[in-house]
């Protein structure tokens, strides 16, 4: 799981998720996301670890995580290239197998 920056440039929309999935050890992409307005699929522009503000890590020790990704926004399962249509989501579930 990485994070990723996205551009519609059909509606010049640009995005950021948390819910970029990659081949383990790569930035290769495995799944779009659908922009909100236009509903057109893209990759990411640009992906990169999910790390911590603080000490630059991707599993850190710090006693407060400051991460660019906020755990209480809702994942847009709609959006998801991996779990749209699906019965489970991709913040609850860690394993490809259960989505399918």
């Amino acid at each position: 799981q990485k994070y990723g920056y996205y551009h519609c440039k059909a509606c010049n929309i640009r995005w950021e998720s948390a819910y970029v999935w990659c081949v383990q050890g790569t930035n290769k992409v495995y799944f779009r996301q659908f922009c909100r307005t236009c509903q057109k699929s893209y990759n990411p522009y640009r992906v990169e670890d999910i790390t911590c503000q603080s000490c630059k890590q991707t599993r850190c020790t710090c006693p407060v995580k400051m991460r660019h990704v906020d755990p209480k926004r809702p994942h847009r399962q709609d959006l998801c290239g991996r779990c749209k249509g699906k019965r489970l989501s991709c913040d609850s579930t860690f394993s490809f197998k259960y989505i399918i």
